[in-house]
């Protein structure tokens, strides 16, 4: 009561008129972070619900907290095994053994911790760096800060290898926010997932740090090639021959991006998603069916040249950042399709670039990030089509 009190008290000096009207947005973005905003419509007709912005934000965030465990305690594993195999060290290292923690492959707490020390200066650096740019844009524009930028943060965070160097970190959450956001006027006009946009100006801006065999396990003269880049080399029975496996992918333990390897930790977030109605099966379904459609498709060919046409579809599912993008990136409601039909198209579309972008093109293995941004790109148009189409046949109905 109290603090809900001093906010009363102080909103008067914010708002029109008030000494410190042109700060607005940063009063407005603490306020309504603590309590629901107080935001209501003022016209007819009204429209009533509990699912406000902000709780559609939280829930993708908490989807994200299994992946988001599995992720630390997996780059924590990936890291203590290849130092106790190289007898390498570090700072994160030197100050878990501080600690008394130790680098123990075998304590999924040392693991765990490991982990941690990876994903916070990634997840500082782009909390702040996006963060002021938020501000910046609400300050000048006079409108409150969104709360889609937690997303976004946490998502951006989640792509990225664990040792990325942290000013390519905030140059990327800037270009995501700035150029994939705020200059289409802010969250809900942005035409791209503003996560996916930053990441994209990395890979192709700092390939060398992006992607390789050297940037996912970060321990000086460790090399490993993720299971995609073995499947594009020597087929996905080297990954078996490795020591890999199918259900090693599921579980997510193997390299990548922190919070992409467990498919099964992601699918717990979709079901949660689900269920609570923020994501649209459609979109799901749609991009489930394209990638299986295709991928199955291209496995019938066959290819004595191209290993990629030989890997299976359940194979697809759990390489790379298809699991993540599934459900994280394809379900985000502003840069899919927004009708029905559309979204199955949108998806499907998805999934088929996927699998294209893999199989047919030897240069880059991943796929998931460029067919999502070209999905984006299309989305508006997929829907123009779906409403023409609904009016034509509506026309026709009424003839």
């Amino acid at each position: 009561m109290g603090l809900r009190n001093f906010f009363d008290r102080i909103e008067p000096n914010f708002l029109k008129g008030g000494k410190w009207e042109r700060y607005f947005p940063m009063y407005e973005m603490v306020e309504s972070f603590i309590y629901t905003p107080k935001t209501v419509t003022t016209a007819a007709p009204h429209a009533r619900s509990y699912v406000d912005m902000k709780r559609i934000m939280t829930y993708v965030v908490l989807a994200t907290i299994p992946a988001i465990l599995i992720g630390l305690w997996n780059t924590g594993y990936q890291v203590n095994t290849a130092m106790e195999t190289l007898g390498a060290s570090g700072w994160r290292a030197s100050l878990l053994e501080g600690l008394g923690i130790g680098l123990n492959a075998a304590n999924p707490f040392a693991n765990f911790m490991h982990g941690l020390l990876y994903f916070l200066p990634i997840y500082i650096t782009t909390l702040v760096v996006g963060g002021i740019w938020e501000v910046l844009f609400a300050t000048v524009r006079r409108h409150e800060v969104n709360e889609g930028f937690l997303v976004t943060s946490m998502l951006f965070a989640l792509i990225m290898p664990p040792d990325a160097p942290l000013w390519q970190v905030a140059l990327g959450i800037s270009f995501g926010v700035v150029i994939g956001k705020e200059v289409f006027g802010g969250t809900g006009k942005n035409f791209l997932n503003p996560a996916l946009t930053g990441r994209a100006f990395l890979y192709f801006a700092y390939p060398a740090n992006m992607s390789g065999e050297t940037i996912w396990t970060p321990v000086d003269g460790f090399s490993g090639a993720t299971n995609l880049a073995v499947a594009a080399s020597d087929g996905y029975q080297e990954i078996i021959v490795r020591g890999g496996s199918w259900m090693d992918s599921f579980l997510g333990f193997v390299q990548g991006s922190i919070g992409e390897t467990s498919t099964l930790a992601i699918f717990i977030g979709l079901a949660f998603l689900l269920i609570t109605k923020i994501a649209n099966w459609r979109l799901v379904v749609g991009c489930l069916a394209g990638m299986i459609a295709f991928s199955s498709l291209l496995n019938f060919i066959g290819s004595d040249t191209n290993p990629m046409f030989n890997v299976p579809w359940y194979w697809h599912l759990v390489m790379g950042g298809y699991a993540f993008g599934l459900v994280f990136m394809v379900t985000e409601p502003v840069s899919a399709s927004h009708t029905n039909m559309g979204r199955f198209i949108y998806g499907a579309l998805i999934g088929f670039m996927v699998v294209m972008i893999r199989v047919i093109n030897p240069a880059f293995p991943e796929g998931m990030m460029l067919a999502i941004l070209f999905g984006n790109v299309f989305a508006p148009l997929i829907d123009h089509f779906v409403v023409q189409a609904n009016i034509r046949r509506r026309a026709r109905r009424n003839v």
